[in-house]
């Protein structure tokens, strides 16, 4: 296995991370980011961007990380494109080191963790080949592509309930889907749905199939858990909301997560961990809001903290 050194490792190339080496590289150490799949995370897969500063037209989610990433590379930051970490190590002098899948280790005097959180799938068929054509699970990010049209939601909890409401902003007809005849949601959630209009409940009832036409959504096929019987909703887009699990696997070993569904919690004003030199930025903290500009920000954050703990651990050495 090659052994490599850098002062600071990225882990993970979402808007979080790339900001973070934007800001890293900017402040003159060797940086280098590590990312499994396209420069942007998630937002590579998400066809347009609408609520992030200075494009006021929108912009392509694959072409603002190549955007973010060309930025960074350009200050200076390594992109490790394609390159998966398998294993981080807390080293007794302080340090860390990091194992990837292109059989190469990296030692690292800080690392800040912007792995993400990635939302669970259904696994259903036409769903892999309908993201961003129609299947999403940010309503937040792409409601304004469904302007008076018919969509579906599907799942019981808060976030689902929620996001329902939201998106009647924008489509004509919002149809609810959840596997049981009860949601899972609080109270007051379930009681605005049933007073919504254009919400339509689908109860009792499984995905069973995202139907397209080559293109995008074009239905949704559904089957009833009761009688078994099945029916095709006819929309032009489908979110789905039933849950998401944090990209946590790399510290579970090192900081609890058990008291937070995987997250991890960091101090707002520096995204410092329990642990000297290990920072984590973008959706796998606890932060509530799950947006490209607030990842942004919390890896500017985590970059300026982890270059103050560089500083500060040379001038003590």
């Amino acid at each position: 296995m090659t052994e490599k050194t850098c002062d600071i490792a990225i882990i993970g190339g979402g808007p979080a991370g790339l900001t973070a080496g934007l800001y890293a590289a900017r402040g003159l150490v060797d940086t280098v980011i590590f990312e499994k799949q396209m420069p942007g995370g998630q937002i590579a897969t998400t066809e347009r961007v609408e609520n992030y500063p200075a494009f006021p037209d929108g912009i392509g989610g694959m072409e603002l990380g190549n955007l973010m990433s060309s930025q960074a590379t350009n200050y200076g930051a390594q992109l490790e494109m394609f390159v998966t970490v398998t294993a981080l190590q807390h080293l007794d002098d302080g340090g860390f080191r990091l194992e990837t899948d292109n059989d190469e280790a990296w030692t690292a005097q800080a690392v800040i963790l912007a792995a993400g959180a990635v939302p669970m799938k259904l696994g259903i068929p036409g769903e892999a080949q309908y993201t961003g054509r129609g299947v999403s699970w940010c309503a937040t990010c792409d409601a304004g592509f469904f302007k008076e049209k018919d969509i579906a939601v599907i799942g019981g909890g808060n976030a689902a309930l929620e996001e329902a409401q939201y998106l009647t902003k924008f489509a004509s007809k919002v149809y609810l889907v959840h596997r049981r005849d009860e949601f899972r949601a609080s109270a007051i959630e379930v009681e605005r749905v049933k007073n919504n209009g254009k919400i339509e409940l689908v109860l009792s009832a499984t995905p069973e199939e995202i139907i397209g036409n080559g293109d995008k959504v074009i239905g949704l096929r559904v089957k009833s858990v009761t009688n078994g019987s099945e029916r095709t909703l006819a929309v032009d887009g489908i979110f789905e909301f039933v849950g998401v699990n944090p990209v946590n696997e790399l510290v579970a070993g090192l900081v609890d997560t058990s008291a937070t569904g995987g997250y991890i919690a960091v101090n707002a004003d520096n995204s410092v961990t329990g642990i000297a030199g290990l920072f984590v930025a973008g959706d796998l903290t606890t932060s509530t809001l799950k947006q490209v500009v607030s990842a942004a920000g919390s890896g500017a954050t985590a970059a300026f903290s982890a270059l103050k703990y560089l500083d500060e651990r040379a001038h003590s050495s």
